[in-house]
C-alpha cells in the first residue's frame, strides 16, 4: 500500500518529570526548563468489513492453492494493518517480499513435515530424522528469532524510511537461548528475567534510519507483571475450586441415593457432568485472563519505556484491564465463530490500541535520515509463522 497523507497539527507539549534527553540548547537565561515535545496521536483507520473481506479472499485462496498463496496472503493482510495505522499523518507500510516469504514457507515447511512424518509415522530408525531435526531446531531458535526480527523490521516503513534491527547473533542466544534454559531450570522463577531480556534485545537492536533504540524498563517491572498474573490465576483458580467444592456439596445433599461406586455412574447423576464441565471452563478462562494480562501488561510497560535516539519515545494510556477484556472476549468469539470473527477481533484490538498511543518527539519525525541497511531474510519470519513462534509484544 502506498504510503498516504493524512493532516495533523500536533501541538508541543512539556513531558515533565521524564523527558526525552534534552537538546543542547534547553537552557534559558532563567535557567534550565523542561523540554518541550510534539505529541503524535496514533490512530488506526481500518474497518473490520473491509478487511474481512480481505481476509476471507486470501484464506480461500490460500486454501485453494493448497498454501502456496499463504505468502502473498500474509503480506496482503500486514499491508492493509500497516496501511491504516497512523502517525504523523503518515500511514505505516509493510514492503516485504511474497516471493522470499514463499521460499523460507518451504524450507521450513520441508524440516518441519520430515519431523511430522517421523513422529507420526514411527517407521524404522524414524528417530534417526526426527532427532536431528529437533535437535537443529533448538540450536537454530534463537537465530531464527534474530532473522525473523530483522525482516519484519526492514519490511516496515513510515515516512519512506525503513525500519532495521541491529541486535548481535550473541545477544540472540542470550536473550532466547540462555534465558529460556534459566526459566526453565529455575521452575519459571527466572521467567520475568528472560522477558526482559527479550525485550531489552528487541527494542535495543531497533533502528529508524540512523537512530537506534533504548529499553529504560527494568527486570523489576516484569517480575511485577509475573506476580500480579500469578495472583489473578492462584485467587481464581481458589475462587472457582471453592465454587465446584459448594456445588458438589449441594448437589450430593440432594441425592436420596448414594452415588454409584464406578466413575461411569457418578457421571450419570444429574448436575455432575455439567459442574465437571463449568470447572474446567473456568479454569480455562483463568488461564486466557492470565496469558492476556501478561500480553496487555507488557505491552503497556515496554511502550512507556521505550526510547528512540534519544529524543523520541512513546506513551501508552490504555487500560490493561479494558485490554484484557477485549483479549479475552475476542478469543470466545473466535471460538464460537471457528474463526470467521478473527478480522473484527484484529481491527478491534489494533484500534483500541493505538486510540491510546501517542508517539513524543523533540524533533520533527521527518529529519530521520536513512542509516546501513542489513540484509533481511525471510526464512526466520516464514519459520515464526509456520511453527508459532513467540516473539513477544
Amino acid at each position: 500500500m502506498k504510503a498516504m497523507s493524512l493532516p495533523t497539527d500536533p501541538a508541543p507539549v512539556s513531558l515533565g518529570k521524564d523527558p526525552p534527553d534534552a537538546a543542547p540548547d534547553a537552557n534559558t537565561a532563567n535557567g534550565p526548563v523542561a523540554a518541550q515535545v510534539q505529541v503524535f496521536p496514533a490512530h488506526f483507520s481500518g474497518q473490520a468489513g473491509e478487511y474481512f473481506r480481505l481476509w476471507l479472499v486470501n484464506l480461500a485462496l490460500s486454501v485453494v492453492t493448497l498454501g502456496l498463496y499463504l505468502p502473498w496472503a500474509r503480506v496482503r493482510n500486514r499491508q492493509y494493518l500497516y496501511g491504516h495505522t497512523w502517525v504523523d499523518g503518515h500511514n505505516f507500510e509493510y514492503a516485504a517480499n511474497p516471493w522470499a516469504l514463499l521460499r523460507g514457507y518451504l524450507l521450513v515447511g520441508v524440516f518441519f513435515g520430515a519431523y511430522s512424518a517421523a513422529t507420526q509415522l514411527q517407521f524404522s530408525g524414524w528417530e534417526w530424522v526426527a532427532g536431528p531435526v529437533a535437535l537443529i531446531f533448538v540450536l537454530a531458535y534463537p537465530w531464527l528469532v534474530r532473522q525473523s526480527l530483522r525482516f519484519l523490521a526492514r519490511s516496515t516503513v513510515h515516512r519512506g524510511l525503513s525500519f532495521g534491527f541491529g541486535g548481535s547473533l550473541g545477544g540472540a542466544y542470550m536473550a532466547y537461548g540462555v534465558a529460556n534454559v534459566a526459566a526453565g531450570v529455575s521452575f519459571g522463577l527466572a521467567l520475568p528475567l528472560a522477558w526482559y531480556a527479550q525485550r531489552d534485545y528487541q527494542v535495543r537492536g531497533l533502528r529508524y534510519g540512523a537512530a537506534t533504540g533504548r529499553f529504560r524498563g527494568g527486570p523489576g517491572g516484569l517480575y511485577l507483571i509475573g506476580l500480579t498474573a500469578l495472583g489473578l490465576t492462584v485467587g481464581g483458580g481458589l475462587i472457582v475450586g471453592v465454587l465446584s467444592t459448594l456445588g458438589a456439596v449441594l448437589l450430593r445433599s440432594g441425592q436420596t441415593a448414594p452415588f454409584g461406586d464406578e466413575f461411569g455412574d457418578i457421571l450419570e447423576q444429574p448436575g455432575v457432568l455439567a459442574g465437571i464441565v463449568a470447572t474446567y471452563l473456568g479454569f480455562l478462562v483463568l488461564y486466557m485472563v492470565g496469558w492476556q494480562y501478561v500480553r496487555a501488561a507488557t505491552l503497556r510497560y515496554v511502550l512507556n519505556h521505550f526510547e528512540l535516539g534519544g529524543v523520541v519515545r512513546a506513551r501508552a494510556t490504555f487500560s490493561t484491564a479494558r485490554l484484557v477484556w477485549i483479549g479475552v472476549s475476542n478469543a470466545a468469539a473466535q471460538l464460537v465463530s471457528l474463526g470467521l470473527l478473527t478480522p473484527w477481533a484484529t481491527v478491534r484490538r489494533a484500534r483500541y490500541v493505538a486510540a491510546h498511543t501517542q508517539v513524543l518527539s523533540l524533533v520533527d519525525l521527518g529529519t530521520f535520515v536513512a542509516g546501513p541497511a542489513a540484509p533481511a531474510g525471510a526464512l526466520g519470519e516464514a519459520a515464526t509463522e509456520l511453527l508459532d513462534i513467540n516473539l513477544g509484544f
